[in-house]
Order: C-alpha cells, then sequence, then structure tokens
C-alpha cells in the first residue's frame, strides 16, 4: 500500500466509514441527529454544527489548494457558521461535509508519493504529509467532542 493509499485509508476511516480507532466517525455521529440537536448549545461547548462546519471549512480549503487553486482558508473564520435554523440547513451543511470528505479522501489517494514530502503551499506550513497528517489529528480531536457532546445531549448534561 503506498503512503498516499495509507493516509486516504486514515481519513475515511476517522471521516466517513471507520470504526478501528474511535469506534465511530464523522458520518455515523451527524446521522439521526435533528437539527436542534445540532444547534443546541451545551454549557459554552461548540454546538455540533459549529464542529462539523469548523472541520468542513479545513477539508474545502485544504482540497482547493489540492485541486490547483490557492490556500485561502484562515484560522479566525473557521467558526463562522450560517445560521442554522431548520432541518434544510443542517442537511445542507451535513451533506457538503461528506461531499468534501468524500473528495479529500479520493484527492489524497491519488497524490503521488514524492508529493507528500515536498512543500505544502510554502515552505512555512510543512510538507503535504505535515498537513493532512495534521487533518487526521485535528479531525479525531474534534470527532471526540462531538461525540462528548452527542452523549451529553442524549443522556443529559450531568449537571442533575
Amino acid at each position: 500500500m503506498t503512503r498516499s493509499h495509507s493516509l486516504a485509508s486514515r481519513l475515511r476511516e476517522v471521516l466517513l466509514d471507520g470504526r478501528w480507532i474511535a469506534n465511530t466517525n464523522y458520518q455515523d455521529q451527524q446521522a439521526d441527529l435533528s437539527w436542534q440537536e445540532a444547534t443546541q448549545q451545551v454549557g459554552s461547548l461548540n454546538t455540533i454544527a459549529a464542529l462539523t462546519f469548523h472541520v468542513n471549512y479545513y477539508l474545502a480549503g485544504i482540497l482547493e489548494v489540492f485541486r490547483g487553486g490557492d490556500l485561502t482558508i484562515r484560522d479566525k473564520y473557521s467558526f463562522d457558521l450560517p445560521p442554522i435554523t431548520s432541518a434544510s440547513d443542517w442537511d445542507s451543511l451535513r451533506q457538503e461535509f461528506l461531499d468534501n470528505a468524500e473528495a479529500f479522501v479520493k484527492a489524497v489517494e491519488a497524490i503521488p508519493d514524492a508529493q507528500l514530502d515536498l512543500p505544502f503551499v510554502k515552505e512555512a506550513y510543512g510538507s503535504y504529509l505535515r498537513n493532512i497528517e495534521g487533518v487526521i489529528e485535528h479531525s479525531y480531536y474534534h470527532l471526540g467532542q462531538i461525540s462528548l457532546i452527542r452523549k451529553m445531549l442524549i443522556f443529559g448534561h450531568g449537571d442533575d
């Protein structure tokens, strides 16, 4: 298996259909979640919708670079979630996330292994490999948050 295929497999695991590391993935955590639940605030934590938007923001921005475009994303905008006021809004965000996740996995799979060691956009940002591994780690970090928030929503906030 090439390094690119291995990375793509790890991305598919956390984003779309894996269970090995966390026994869940984003697609599972988003399934059967109403827009009200996705946007429900638990204390000072981010909402599931905000975390979904956040991870999708980075997937879309890095995917643009993979497609030959510029890196235009900025951290300060990564939580600028438009209002979610209906099931349609939540379904659109969720579908955009899944579409970008699938495209991201396929793009990583197609990267020649030699390119993984090249600078990503500019040397200060590290290599393609470092950035892809960063997406994997970042995704697991927020998947853990989503999993806990979802449990808090289902089983209560623990402040009884």
